[in-house]
């Protein structure tokens, strides 16, 4: 009798826990679907052919964020360049060639740490060290390397992570056979650990897309396409604004049209980024099993 009435009970618990549970998914699903078709009810009839292809121009009479797009791009490229081997090449180091003591904890301590700064702070050390110091000033390359900082303990630790999931005996057959260390890395762990690794790369380009106080401090906010030839190279010491940025400087002008123009861009751009991991993550992973 007793053993009935606890089941009774626990299968009550558990259909409130149920209950609970799918109310905050619900909750969580309607907030996104909420945000998305809000922001896209305002700013899908200001995006158009020329308002991606164009620059503001008052001359012109015409309102785009070509400019803002090639920088964003620019510091993406520039950013992922300097951030993915050392923070790939910093994990392999931690996981597979330093001796776990108080260096690594330190390392994986200052690391979080790093994570947590708020970008603001972020912002005002690169125009100090990188802008100042460097006299690189506000330009695309100041930004960049200041979002570098911001995404290296990202990377690291997903790449971490994604090391740790290889099976020990992958490295100890490896070895065994006669292949050196580096070898082994490079042709039997790295692959296998490339879902995780490529997943850590793409959520630090969707955090690079979503930055604005860092870079509004370093980059600066000029919209203006680089002219060709040599031009794209001088961009990189030029101010740059991102949609970010020019989602900011529209608001605080009140041209809330363009402002929720460029939201919808931003976010097309994040669910892409978001579809693209799954994808890449799933391609991966089917290749690794093969």
């Amino acid at each position: 009798m007793n053993s009935s009435l606890t089941m009774k009970k626990k299968r009550i618990s558990d259909r409130i826990l149920y209950v609970l549970i799918y109310l905050s998914a619900a909750i969580s699903v309607s907030l996104l679907i909420g945000i998305i078709c809000y922001v896209f009810y305002k700013g899908i009839g200001q995006v158009n052919w020329s308002f991606l292809t164009t620059v503001t121009s008052s001359l012109k009479q015409t309102v785009g964020i070509a400019g803002n797009i090639v920088n964003t791009l620019y510091i993406i490229v520039i950013t992922l360049l300097i951030a993915t081997p050392i923070g790939v090449g910093a994990a392999i180091y931690l996981n597979e060639y330093a001796k776990p003591g108080r260096l690594v904890r330190l390392i994986e301590f200052t690391t979080e740490i790093l994570s947590g700064i708020p970008s603001i702070i972020f912002g005002l050390f690169g125009m100090v060290f990188f802008g100042n110091a460097f006299g690189l000033g506000y330009s695309i390359l100041t930004g960049a390397l200041t979002l570098t900082l911001m995404i290296l303990p990202l990377i690291t630790r997903n790449t971490q992570e994604a090391l740790r999931t290889v099976p020990d005996s992958y490295r100890s057959g490896a070895l065994g056979m006669g292949a050196t260390k580096w070898y082994m890395i490079r042709t039997i762990l790295l692959p296998s650990a490339m879902p995780g690794i490529i997943t850590g790369i793409i959520l630090a380009i969707g955090r690079i897309v979503g930055e604005s106080a860092a870079l509004l401090f370093t980059a600066g906010s000029d919209y203006k396409l680089p002219k060709g030839g040599m031009g794209l190279v001088d961009k990189l010491f030029e101010s740059g604004g991102t949609l970010t940025i020019q989602l900011y400087l529209s608001m605080s002008k009140a041209e809330y049209d363009v402002a929720f123009g460029i939201a919808v861009v931003l976010l097309v751009i994040v669910l892409g980024i978001n579809f693209l991991t799954k994808v890449l993550a799933k391609k991966f992973d089917v290749k690794s099993k093969k």
